[in-house]
């Protein structure tokens, strides 16, 4: 299982990768233009300094026809490195592209899928990540999870090593469901992931803990610096002695 990031935005990515276990992080352009980068490959650069190459970083070419997709994606991968992974739109010209780019070693995310069929395109033309856009699908009728499970079941069945990396949520109930059906990454908003640990019953349980804590040893005395009064056995705190 693999959470990745759906953002450019620099202060909640190392917000994010400080705080939960983050393996990545996607983008487009539509995305792009929420933080809306002076220079946009310096600003990609920066991103993968904050990350590192240890995570994965997948940045999506702009235009429509194969030539010019394949010319961006070296562009990226000259500006950048050669561990992005190039995000595709599995359109007619599209599919053309990843296996252009799959013969040459890229690595390629197949983005903008609605549909079983695109997927399984997508797989036969070797992308390593295909994402299917969960919400969107569901808004337009069709059950993404249904999508999910059975692409999941066919990449094990014939032995493919790509991966389903399921994108387009509005709420963590599509990113578990996600997982749940054999997603095998998600990428999400920062602020849908922040939303698992806003639970009041997570925060009345930390209350509950502390408050029992304190009534034992005192108000303000917490446990990071503990020692053992060898005379009498009773606990005390290195922060707060006289």
């Amino acid at each position: 299982m693999e959470i990745i990031i759906d953002t450019v935005n620099l202060e909640e990515i190392k917000d994010a990768v400080e705080h939960m276990p983050i393996v990545g992080v996607t983008s487009n352009p539509s995305i792009v233009k929420a933080t809306n980068p002076k220079d946009f490959f310096e600003h990609m650069r920066e991103i993968r300094k904050i990350i590192g190459t240890e995570r994965s970083l997948h940045i999506q070419v702009i235009s429509k026809d194969c030539d010019t997709m394949v010319k961006e994606a070296h562009r990226i991968l000259e500006e950048i490195d050669k561990q992005v992974y190039i995000k595709v739109p599995v359109s007619y010209e599209g599919i053309k592209a990843i296996k252009k780019l799959k013969a040459e070693g890229i690595h390629v995310t197949a983005t903008a899928v609605y549909d079983l069929m695109q997927a399984y395109m997508a797989l036969a033309a070797g992308a390593d990540y295909i994402a299917p856009y969960v919400n969107r699908i569901g808004n337009l009728g069709s059950n993404p999870m249904e999508l999910i499970q059975e692409l999941s079941n066919r990449i094990m069945m014939d032995g493919y090593d790509s991966k389903i990396i399921a994108a387009s949520f509005k709420g963590v109930q599509q990113v578990k469901d996600s997982i749940n059906y054999g997603s095998h990454a998600i990428t999400a908003p920062v602020g849908i992931l922040k939303q698992i640990f806003a639970n009041p019953s997570i925060e009345k349980a930390v209350d509950d803990f502390n408050k029992d804590w304190y009534s034992m040893y005192g108000e303000g005395k917490g446990i990071w610096a503990q020692e053992t009064n060898i005379n009498d056995g009773l606990p005390y705190l290195i922060h707060n002695r006289p």
